[in-house]
């Protein structure tokens, strides 16, 4: 075998930071050292990964190409050594990444019985919006993603997971809170707290209201499902969120749910992993928890 591993996590902590002396850092090597290894790996096969500007390294197109494969081996090998080092202590690493609504109230369900079940393995849950969590799996950050928003990208395994809906809803003294049901005249003259673009609730908002959207009167995009129930709580307006974030508010009626049956607000939550990843056991564990959660 002509490459080494030590010449692999260098081209991917390379890849991953854009920046040599950066990579040099997270492995804990000097910037001489990461440099050597880097161009030996490219001069021993006679290609280039990156094209040099300035000071920043970018992937290539067969830089893009190679750089799964390498990841995936490399995986293995992190977990054969785990294996050699403690066969049976069942001690790994787990990346995991969630969209607001899923992070925020099923994820720390989720977290929280994976950690009792495999105490060993040290896991973090990283909470951004959809498109962020893409970004992140494309990348290779994490090892998993939990998202809300409807994604369509050939590098990504996307499974459906569970049903989920978004509801309507506003201030008990709101003037639409003892409204039957709301017309699209009613959607089109209320103002909106709505979440940000790029978020799978508003996604699925824009979706159930295709048509409207145009002439919403949509007062603030926020990123935070708390700060827009806050803000729709004052009186400012309607929101529209995912029944889960919603649950304890409409019980204890500071927030009232909205009828909008001509509308349809069902959408569906996934789980994501990169087709080219290694899915150590780590992660296998993780997917059958999320199967089995209520």
């Amino acid at each position: 075998m002509k490459f080494t591993l030590r010449q692999l996590e260098v081209y991917l902590a390379t890849a991953h930071t854009g920046n040599l002396s950066r990579a040099a850092e997270q492995l804990a090597l000097s910037q001489s050292a990461a440099s050597e290894a880097l161009k030996s790996l490219e001069s021993q096969f006679d290609i280039q990964l990156f094209d040099r500007v300035g000071k920043r390294l970018k992937l290539n197109a067969l830089g893009r190409q190679l750089r799964p494969e390498a990841e995936s081996l490399l995986e293995q090998a992190r977990q054969l050594e785990r294996h050699f080092h403690q066969p049976d202590s069942g001690r790994g690493q787990l990346n995991i990444g969630a969209t607001l609504s899923i992070g925020n109230y099923i994820g720390i369900s989720l977290l929280t019985h994976y950690r009792k079940k495999y105490p060993g393995v040290k896991v973090s849950l990283e909470v951004a919006n959809t498109r962020h969590i893409v970004e992140r799996l494309l990348n290779f950050d994490i090892d998993l993603g939990m998202v809300e928003g409807e994604v369509n990208h050939a590098d990504l395994n996307i499974t459906p997971w569970r049903p989920d809906e978004l509801v309507v809803f506003c201030a008990p003294d709101h003037p639409l809170a003892n409204s039957p049901h709301l017309t699209d005249k009613d959607l089109i003259q209320a103002g909106w707290i709505l979440r940000e673009e790029g978020s799978g609730t508003r996604q699925a908002f824009d979706n159930a209201l295709r048509g409207l959207l145009p002439n919403l009167n949509i007062l603030l995009e926020l990123q935070h499902t708390e700060a827009i129930k806050r803000a729709v709580e004052s009186g400012m307006g309607l929101g529209c969120l995912s029944r889960i974030t919603l649950q304890e508010a409409l019980r204890r009626g500071s927030l009232v749910e909205l009828s909008v049956p001509q509308r349809n607000f069902q959408r569906q939550l996934y789980l994501m992993t990169h087709r080219e990843k290694y899915l150590t056991q780590d992660i296998g564990r993780w997917l059958a928890i999320c199967e089995a959660h209520p």
